[in-house]
């Protein structure tokens, strides 16, 4: 709708992970690099973790858009897998025939297919995303599954992609073996302000954007400050951003457009502001308060309400308290229960007591 307003031949900022459009941030690179030297290496695993939006299946897709012609891929979702369950989702991600038939077929099966490669040459790669849903036994499956080995190589090389939560999973006690074998790891990071601004130039040049300013300096400081460098953040905000501009016929995007924008998409897609606060990057942390600073502030009646940035584990005394509370809820119901059941009692016995006295009557 806008792209030809704006002399675009593309939309720069979809949402579906797009290869051919793939910023190389420091932290993009670098997951970039560390995937390319496992490629490299062809054994052990890659993980790639990074907070939702950050761009870890971009990556994988731009991996793919560029792989070797000797390595066969096959990419999956993960939801919350069974060993077995993952064997079959594996073995269907590589045409081997697995339905019907038992988990040791399948595992031999799959072997055979993948000891067919190896003798034409060629060697399979496995990408998980989402790999934080895989639960630890599921996890050790995959490492079971790149046992399958060929002259001292394995013949099947797993990258995982996967969010923060992936991270504590894979340091689990009895997940040794499996760390093992990561040869390299990395943690996508938000982008930078600087970074920001020439995500967006790259998408707008690459979608064929002759390069006449359109933002102002400050527009580029309000999209930062309200998407805080998340590139899914920031296509989705820029995308109305520029729907925006073309509806309201603006040859010229300032720091009010931008402001407009935000107030109309604020409460649609993103998280409440008081949510959003919580993980602002260090160096924008004075500015988000001085103007949070302006809403009343929340009543802290107690040690839970203390706001506490998501994913972070609390203290001990949280912990405590929140027990203690925990305790005193269930004694408090519990003595509910007994006053019932002794007024339940007494108007058990008062009627008996009127039964017996209606039968000697009689």
């Amino acid at each position: 709708m806008y792209e030809t307003y704006y002399g675009l031949n593309s939309k720069p900022f979809q949402l579906t992970p797009d290869p051919s459009f793939f910023y190389g941030s420091k932290w993009h690179k670098r997951a970039m690099s560390y995937l390319q030297y496992g490629l490299s290496q062809a054994e052990g695993f890659i993980v790639i973790t990074g907070d939702i939006g950050t761009g870890k299946t971009t990556i994988a897709n731009s991996l793919l858009d560029q792989m070797q012609q000797d390595i066969v891929a096959a990419q999956i979702v993960s939801p919350k897998l069974t060993p077995d369950e993952l064997v079959k989702m594996v073995a269907n991600k590589f045409n081997v025939p697995a339905k019907g038939s038992t988990k040791a077929d399948i595992l031999n099966d799959l072997e055979a297919y993948l000891m067919s490669l190896h003798n034409q040459g060629k060697r399979a790669l496995l990408i998980v995303d989402e790999a934080q849903n895989l639960p630890l036994e599921t996890i050790e499956e995959l490492r079971m599954l790149s046992n399958f080995q060929a002259g001292g190589k394995p013949l099947l090389q797993s990258f995982l992609l996967g969010q923060e939560e992936l991270q504590p999973i894979l340091r689990a006690p009895n997940m040794e073996q499996f760390r093992q074998r990561i040869v390299a790891s990395c943690h996508l990071a938000p982008l930078t302000e600087i970074e920001c601004k020439a995500y967006i130039e790259y998408r707008m040049t690459h979608a064929g954007w002759d390069g006449k300013e359109l933002f102002s300096q400050q527009a580029f400081d309000k999209i930062y400050q309200f998407t805080h460098g998340v590139p899914r953040r920031i296509n989705t905000l820029m995308d109305r951003i520029l729907l925006y501009g073309f509806l309201e016929e603006l040859t010229a995007l300032d720091g009010e457009a931008i402001d407009n924008v935000i107030k109309e998409v604020s409460e649609e897609m993103f998280r409440p502001e008081t949510a959003a606060q919580t993980e602002t990057p260090a160096h924008t942390q004075t500015e988000t308060q001085s103007s949070a600073s302006l809403d009343p502030p929340k009543q802290v009646t107690g040690i839970l309400d203390l706001p506490v940035a998501e994913g972070q584990i609390k203290d001990v005394e949280y912990y405590k308290t929140m027990l203690t509370e925990l305790v005193d809820a269930l004694d408090n119901a519990l003595s509910q229960k007994i006053k019932l059941t002794r007024y339940i009692d007494k108007l058990l016995q008062k009627k008996y007591k009127t039964y017996v006295r209606l039968k000697s009557d009689d």
